[in-house]
């Protein structure tokens, strides 16, 4: 019932699957309310009485073409009132129809033009006392019920009016929240992927590098031993297969569905020493050093200063291979975590050799790896999001990267 009496006070949106049956619905109950007072009417009135302007048939038959009439109410609602209100001054049947109109004025129109129409149905109260040859009633009292209902009328049209702009209001800002969420569920798609992209670029940027030197290096070797060849050949595999699987993750991360899969443990903190074993696996000579308390920073903070280390050895791999990599960590909670990666600027790094191999992979034609400059860019980003600063740049014949990242206390 509640439901129903809302949908009669508030209307669904036009076009809406439900408005043409609600709007069906109301205009049955308004003619339905005329009628019934105006049967009210007929006989408490002057309409059966002797001197009766028109014969009651008459008076009952204006009414019912007036209450009929309210079906045209919604489109028309000041032109039908203003027609109606003639049949309200020789009809007290077509009175109901007068009030439901006035109700629906007060509702579609400016409180103004209601007040002017309601004024002209209370105008009408004289010239029906006049044409009656015995009023039953003297005129105060027609009067006084027209003021009445016509208030009444008039005040529930404009308490519906301001109860329906409050639901639209209601109901646009709903839409616009609804917006807004798929926006900002939207953004934060983009920046998922974004940061995917990110992680995509350190992992496999690390892993090629490696595929990319041992495979120069077979290129320019074409007098190494068999087991030299098979020895270079594993380490290609390795890293081509650890690429696939880092490969592969992004990929399920970014397929349809996959947004409520678990995501894989990231590497942290705690995984640095393993990133600077798997470097000096492939040949590479690193010094490390770890200054940072046992409890260690964030997981977001251990995360970036992983991804730093990672991207500052894949360049030094690439672009300054044999050199000596110097990589220093140290920090505390309430001060910043530093993090500092320093090799030979290219040019002065000697000549390298793959682990256990004996294939050079420095200062031979088409050895390079190839880069998209894009690591350092990357690396700027992650020390933005983390609030802290990053340099890099040659320094004393040195590449240094050292970035400063804060760590609350």
């Amino acid at each position: 019932m509640s439901a129903l009496l809302f949908a009669l006070l508030v209307p669904e949106p036009a076009g809406g699957p439900r408005s043409a049956a609600r709007d069906r619905l109301a205009d049955g109950v308004a003619v339905g309310l005329a009628l019934a007072y105006g049967a009210v009417m007929v006989p408490l009135g002057d309409a059966t009485g002797p001197g009766a302007a028109v014969p009651w048939p008459v008076d009952v038959a204006i009414g019912t073409v007036c209450c009929l009439a309210l079906v045209f109410r919604r489109h028309r609602p000041v032109g039908l009132t203003a027609v109606l209100l003639p049949a309200a001054a020789i009809s007290v049947m077509a009175t109901g129809a007068v009030i439901v109109a006035l109700f629906t004025v007060a509702i579609r129109r400016r409180t103004p033009v209601a007040l002017l129409l309601a004024a002209a149905f209370l105008a009408t109260a004289p010239i029906y006392y006049l044409l009656q040859a015995d009023p039953r009633y003297p005129l105060w009292v027609d009067l006084v019920m027209r003021v009445v209902t016509g208030a009444a009328a008039l005040g529930w049209g404009m308490f519906v009016r301001a109860y329906r702009r409050l639901t639209a209001s209601l109901r646009d800002q709903a839409a616009r929240l609804r917006a807004e969420q798929h926006l900002r569920v939207d953004q934060a798609r983009l920046t998922e992927r974004a940061r995917i992209a990110r992680e995509m670029h350190d992992v496999l940027a690390h892993r090629m590098s490696l595929v990319s030197l041992h495979a120069g290096a077979l290129e320019v070797r074409t007098d190494a031993r068999p087991e030299e060849i098979a020895l270079a050949a594993g380490a290609i595999r390795a890293s081509a297969h650890a690429a696939l699987q880092e490969l592969r993750a992004v990929i399920g991360v970014l397929r349809e569905g996959a947004a409520g899969r678990p995501e894989r443990p990231q590497p942290g903190l705690a995984d640095v020493p393993d990133l600077v074993d798997s470097a000096r696996a492939t040949g590479m000579t690193v010094e490390y050093s770890c200054e940072i308390p046992a409890a260690g920073p964030s997981v977001v903070l251990g995360r970036t200063a992983y991804r730093l280390v990672q991207e500052g050895l894949t360049n030094a791999r690439k672009h300054a291979p044999g050199a000596a990599v110097r990589v220093r960590l140290d920090g505390a909670a309430g001060a910043d975590l530093r993090i500092r990666i320093v090799n030979p600027c290219p040019g002065t790094a000697s000549r390298a050799e793959l682990p256990g191999v004996g294939l050079p992979g420095v200062g031979l034609p088409g050895v390079g790896v190839p880069g998209a400059g894009m690591g350092l860019v990357g690396v700027g980003e992650r020390v933005a999001l983390a609030g802290g600063r990053v340099e890099y740049g040659p320094h004393d014949g040195d590449f240094r990267l050292e970035a400063w990242l804060p760590w609350p206390a």
